[in-house]
């Protein structure tokens, strides 16, 4: 069983899903799923909402530069092969769609990259924020370019405007 959790940040309302098996969504909107409540708190997708909040608060606190959470996602095999790659960016380094494609063994990917960096279930725990346009430009980004910027401003990653 899925839950939800409403959870207040320095870049707005997130929403955080998770099951059993590990974190599904970091999301920007609200879900249709459950949210946790006091009849479900002691479930183990409500106790791990609650660790994702906690490790969230100390990211954006600048006391966490790396998430110890479990994962559990559905994707493409290629989805989940560039949202590996994503989970292996440092904290405040950024890197072009093209670097991703590049490790990924097709220089040619860049656009398919973008569009799976697009949909990553897991923003900010998995940090598709620092994937940029090869120019150093910031291009796209599903909580909005806002969000974008104060994430690299926090983690003191070089981008251009």
């Amino acid at each position: 069983m899925q839950l939800q959790k409403k959870m207040n940040s320095p870049i707005g309302a997130i929403y955080l899903v998770a099951s059993e098996e590990g974190l599904n969504y970091v999301y920007w909107n609200r879900l249709k799923i459950p949210m946790v409540s006091e009849k479900n708190e002691n479930t183990p997708a409500a106790k791990i909402l609650n660790k994702t909040e906690k490790q969230l608060n100390e990211y954006f606190a600048g006391k966490r530069t790396q998430f110890d959470l479990p994962i559990s996602v559905e994707g493409t095999e290629f989805q989940k092969r560039v949202w590996k790659q994503l989970s292996q960016i440092p904290f405040g380094v950024t890197v072009s769609y093209k670097d991703i494609a590049l490790k990924l063994n097709d220089g040619n990917a860049s656009r398919a990259v973008g569009t799976a960096n697009g949909r990553n279930p897991i923003s900010i725990v998995v940090p598709c924020h620092r994937v940029i346009s090869s120019d150093g430009t910031l291009g796209g980004y599903a909580g909005g370019l806002p969000a974008k910027v104060k994430l690299l401003n926090l983690e003191k990653a070089s981008f251009r405007e």
